[in-house]
């Protein structure tokens, strides 16, 4: 092995002494996803299993579990211990679904790959009804999302929402048991998890704009730490990568607060990305959309420029709820 390539995976010829360690959330959909990104490096590399370690970390999004996450924070409860041992170098690279994460990093962090990006639409899930029009007055939807509820609001006022947390197995289970008649997940994480068959129907992005990035997964390293930057450098996909930076551009741009239901959905076609935005009010009693299309490179001004048409028309109030 050439020093220049023991340089950039320090972990390879030496694997007892340095594994790769994975840090990720302790869920079945978060393993899953730690555990595609540990069989792509895999073979990217030709390294063997026992080189990258994969750690759980408890976060306090997983915590809490007797209130609505935006009421104790919103973004950022899913990846603020992960990243803290991603600093005090407790682990290497952390595995993120992209719709969990903030869009302004903490110092010193850097995102350094994008997987493939997963079906992004929402899956309506129930027992007894074909689609949330199916659905009979006074039936309830169970979900967790300000965005899906207020998006449900918004299509059907007649329809009761009741809180659902919990990861995809605890939602499901609990459908089961009648706490309520239908809910939505992420087509992705059911794929993900070898449970297509539980998806009543796939929602389309003109009825149901799916959260930004929904469906993609991130791999966060530290910003100064390049052996671990080529590690990860042939997971990128750069068409997912693409349409994630022109979506995380147009949430950052809004700044909405955790309490404002906020959707984006990117989509490349040759060298042009169509980027749709949309913002409502909690009820979903307003709903705004904004759509732009023009070259790839000037994704984030297309954006930006989506997330100003949408702040002006919305007007000074429409984030202060």
């Amino acid at each position: 092995m050439h020093a220049s390539t023991h340089r950039l995976y320090p972990w390879r010829g030496n694997l007892q002494a340095r594994k790769a360690r994975i840090g990720t959330r302790g869920s079945p959909l978060a393993l899953a996803q730690a555990h595609e990104v540990r069989q792509r490096l895999m073979a990217a590399h030709g390294l063997p299993e026992a080189s990258l370690e994969i750690v759980v970390i408890k976060t306090t999004g997983d915590r809490i579990q007797d209130r609505p996450l935006a009421e104790a924070g919103g973004k950022g409860l899913f990846t603020k211990e992960i990243e803290e041992a991603l600093l005090s170098a407790e682990i290497d690279l952390a595995v993120h679904s992209m719709k969990d994460m903030p869009t302004a990093l903490p110092d010193g962090l850097a995102i350094a790959a994008i997987l493939p990006r997963e079906d992004a639409r929402d899956a309506f899930i129930s027992l007894a009804w074909s689609s949330l029009a199916a659905m009979p007055s006074g039936a309830r939807v169970g979900t967790s999302s300000l965005r899906r509820a207020a998006q449900v609001k918004g299509l059907r006022p007649d329809l009761e929402i009741v809180g659902f947390r919990g990861n995809v197995e605890t939602r499901l289970a609990k459908l089961a048991d009648g706490v309520a008649d239908a809910t939505f997940l992420a087509c992705a994480g059911l794929r993900r998890l070898g449970k297509t068959d539980r998806i009543t129907r796939a929602v389309e992005p003109e009825e149901m704009l799916p959260a930004v990035a929904q469906g993609a997964i991130g791999i966060e390293i530290r910003a100064g730490d390049p052996a671990t930057a080529a590690l990860v450098a042939p997971l990128d996909d750069r068409p997912s990568a693409l349409v994630v930076d022109a979506e995380r551009a147009f949430l950052a741009r809004l700044e909405g607060s955790c309490r404002t239901p906020i959707a984006a959905l990117a989509t490349l076609s040759n060298t042009e990305i169509t980027l749709r935005g949309e913002i409502l009010t909690p009820d979903g009693r307003v709903s705004l959309r904004a759509e732009r299309t023009g070259p790839v490179a000037d994704r984030l001004a297309l954006a930006f420029d989506a997330a100003d048409e949408l702040r002006s028309r919305g007007g000074p109030g429409f984030f202060s709820v």
